[in-house]
C-alpha cells in the first residue's frame, strides 16, 4: 500500500512532464525592417522592434506594426503541436500519467507558435498625386503686320 502511494506522489509530482520542461509561456521575438517600428499585440502586449514578448503557449493572436509615415501591417499568430512538446507529452504515459497529459493539454505547453520570429518588412505610404497645375492657354500667334509697300516708282518725264 506504501509503495502505491509513492509512486501516485511521484506522479503527481512529475504529471505534466511538458509543462515542466518546456513551461506554459514563449519568448515571442518581433522584428521589422525598418526598425523602431510599435509592435501591438491583440493580447495587449506591446513593444518597439526589435524585441521580445513572453506569451501564453496556448493563445493565439494578431501582432499590428505601425509607425509614421509607413502602412500598418497586421500578422496572425496561430499555435501547432511542437516537437518537444509532443515529446514531453508522451513521456506522460511514463511518468505522468492522465493527470500530467490533462495539465499538459490545459496550460498548452506542448504547442508553439508559428511565426516566430514575426517578421515585417514595412511599406512606405504612398504619397498622393501632386494636383496638376494648369497651364496658361496659349492663344493662336498674332499675324504680323505686312511690310509696308513701296510707293510706285516715279516714271521718267511724266
Amino acid at each position: 500500500m506504501r509503495s502505491v502511494f509513492i509512486i501516485s506522489v511521484a506522479g503527481l509530482a512529475l504529471a505534466g512532464c511538458a509543462t515542466v520542461t518546456r513551461g506554459t509561456t514563449n519568448q515571442m521575438q518581433m522584428v521589422s525592417e525598418p526598425t523602431g517600428v510599435t509592435a501591438r499585440t491583440s493580447l495587449g502586449h506591446q513593444c518597439t522592434t526589435p524585441c521580445t514578448l513572453q506569451v501564453s503557449r496556448k493563445d493565439e493572436f494578431a501582432v499590428t506594426f505601425t509607425m509614421p509615415g509607413y502602412e500598418e501591417q497586421t500578422v496572425p499568430v496561430k499555435t501547432q503541436l511542437a516537437g518537444a512538446g509532443a515529446a514531453g507529452f508522451a513521456g506522460n504515459l511514463l511518468v505522468g500519467g492522465v493527470v500530467g497529459m490533462g495539465v499538459d493539454a490545459v496550460t498548452g505547453s506542448t504547442l508553439e507558435h508559428v511565426p516566430n520570429p514575426v517578421s515585417v518588412v514595412m511599406t512606405p505610404v504612398a504619397k498622393p498625386a501632386a494636383a496638376r497645375t494648369k497651364r496658361p492657354v496659349r492663344s493662336a500667334p498674332r499675324p504680323r503686320p505686312a511690310p509696308p509697300m513701296a510707293a510706285p516708282a516715279a516714271t521718267p518725264g511724266a
